[in-house]
């Protein structure tokens, strides 16, 4: 990790979770960190002093799910904190029931913050990456679900399912883009976090052997401290006994 201290990295859906939990392990690490999430008060009182923090926090207020909302702010982070190297892309939302059940608002909103939010968020940073020819990590946050069809507890997971099928072919296609650029690209797909998501699905599912999100968080650090040779294209994290697949 030592040679990423100093720099900047983004992290979406920084305000709970999964986000919260990176950008706090971050700052351990000595990155400068820019967390994007709705709920930018969240954000902020949720990093102060976070302990033994050698880098620094800020928090902007972004729409993942607004392109406009997204370049916006990384062009603040560009001409205010310095050029995102890394990118974790971690901002989703969940909603149980059937595709029949679901207002057509909250499918779409699904779409457009887990895949569409990732798009925008990838494409800010690869403008930053290729025009200076840096090196780069980006992280694309996806599930289990996002490789078999599951339906934990008899719950139906829906379009939130099919966003992260579409998450892991998005990432698979995006490295093969990126070949010979010096930018790494890893799709990490956790088993069951104790998380808002979660809770979104189904308050039973939480009774499941389940991880926590700073377990996420550390094989980030994991992921990011490999040398800029190896790419890690794929990462599979589940809680010991868990059998939804």
């Amino acid at each position: 990790m030592d040679r990423w201290a100093g720099k900047v990295a983004v992290i979406t859906g920084a305000s709970s979770g999964i986000g919260l939990a990176t950008a706090k392990a971050l700052i351990q690490n000595g990155m400068v960190v820019v967390g994007l999430a709705r709920r930018k008060d969240k954000m902020e009182n949720e990093m102060k002093n976070v302990p033994r923090a050698k880098g620094k926090f800020h928090a902007v207020k972004c729409d993942v799910a607004n392109d406009n909302d997204v370049a916006e702010a990384f062009n603040w982070i560009k001409e205010n904190i310095g050029k995102v190297q890394v990118l974790i892309n971690n901002a989703g939302i969940a909603r149980g029931g059937k595709f029949t059940e679901v207002e057509n608002t909250v499918l779409e909103n699904i779409i457009d913050v887990n895949l569409m939010g990732t798009v925008y968020c990838t494409k800010e940073i690869l403008k930053v990456l290729q025009a200076d020819n840096l090196p780069g990590h980006i992280i694309n946050i996806n599930s289990i679900v996002g490789h078999r069809v599951v339906k934990p507890q008899n719950n139906d997971m829906n379009i939130y399912i099919a966003s992260k099928h579409a998450i892991t072919g998005y990432t698979e296609t995006l490295m093969r883009e990126l070949l010979g650029q010096n930018i790494r690209v890893t799709s990490l797909s956790p088993g069951l976090v104790k998380t808002e998501i979660v809770g979104a699905v189904s308050s039973t599912l939480a009774e499941l052997p389940i991880l926590e999100a700073e377990d996420i968080a550390d094989s980030i650090i994991f992921l990011l401290g490999m040398p800029q040779r190896v790419q890690v294209n794929e990462l599979t994290i589940t809680p010991l006994g868990e059998n939804l697949l």
